[in-house]
């Protein structure tokens, strides 16, 4: 059966889901995103992402024409319609349709669409034996530009870096602030573990407050690891005892090498197959369960 995709109160199949080439999430990037996670029958964390949507639409000055619960209840009919216990939500609000114009008033209504599908971000084995990084030359976005916090269609700024990753061999890639700070990867959270604290860099040094990210932070705090944001260099990372990333499509999964210096011993570390174990267990009870049928 052909995927079916919400728009707008009405499902299409996947060949007719369309939206006019006039809306300026096309024509701008002007609009916001989520993309969430359904574990066995239960969406995870469902609250949490729909809580970052409406900030990170408020912040755009961008009305969204439904409320939380009719999204919620959208979302998991799609889930339905696709027959999916286990699947990769995205839900985009755009501005809408307006004219070829910059003016977000031009469009009266926002569009909301909804796929419910697959995804494999990274093949298993790199669970097993770990990421190689490397840091690339374009920058996190300035709070003062398109603050990172929005979680907008505007993604140019991690393609780039997505990019310049490839074109080096990495899969994923090291983005550092216009301060030369540790920011983020281009589509992850980056921590690490050495002397027994786990760390990661703050938010406002341009880190996306992902759920996944905090659900390590908590994770880590009921098991009593000691937990701190702090600022961080490259050359802290280096000299890692561990690494790992975290994020909604790769959960949690071990780096082993940054711009060619071995992480630790040169394997993925013990706690981080502990806490990746923990949030495994954390996707089964975390969320809104619904039927597939």
């Amino acid at each position: 059966m052909e995927l079916q995709i919400y728009i707008d109160g009405k499902w299409f199949p996947k060949s007719e889901a369309k939206i006019s080439v006039f809306d300026h999430g096309l024509l701008y990037g002007d609009g916001v995103f989520e993309g969430i996670r359904a574990y066995h029958g239960l969406v995870f964390k469902l609250s949490e992402h729909l809580d970052r949507l409406w900030e990170s639409a408020h912040t755009l000055m961008l009305e969204i024409p439904i409320s939380k619960k009719e999204m919620e209840k959208a979302i998991i009919e799609t889930l339905r319609k696709n027959h999916f216990n286990d699947a990769y939500i995205r839900v985009v609000v755009t501005r809408g349709t307006g004219d070829l114009g910059l003016d977000p008033a031009k469009c009266k209504r926002a569009t909301i669409f909804i796929i419910t599908d697959k995804i494999t971000l990274y093949p298993e084995s790199l669970y097993k034996k770990g990421l190689d990084l490397i840091t690339v030359p374009t920058v996190r976005n300035l709070p003062e530009a398109v603050n990172p916090a929005i979680k907008s269609l505007n993604y140019l700024n991690n393609i780039l870096a997505k990019i310049e990753g490839k074109n080096s061999g990495c899969i994923e890639a090291l983005m550092l602030n216009h301060q030369g700070y540790v920011a983020e990867c281009t589509g992850d959270n980056i921590f690490m573990v050495k002397n027994a604290l786990l760390l990661t860099p703050p938010t406002y040094l341009g880190a996306l407050k992902g759920v996944t990210r905090q659900a390590i932070i908590e994770i880590a705090e009921s098991k009593k690891i000691k937990f701190e944001e702090r600022i961080l260099t490259r050359h802290d990372l280096f000299n890692a005892e561990e690494v790992f990333l975290t994020g909604t499509a790769a959960e949690v999964i071990p780096v082993v090498k940054i711009d060619g210096r071995v992480i630790g011993t040169g394997k993925p570390g013990g706690v981080t197959a502990d806490l990746r174990k923990a949030f495994q267990a954390l996707t089964q009870k975390d969320g809104v369960r619904y039927s597939s049928s």
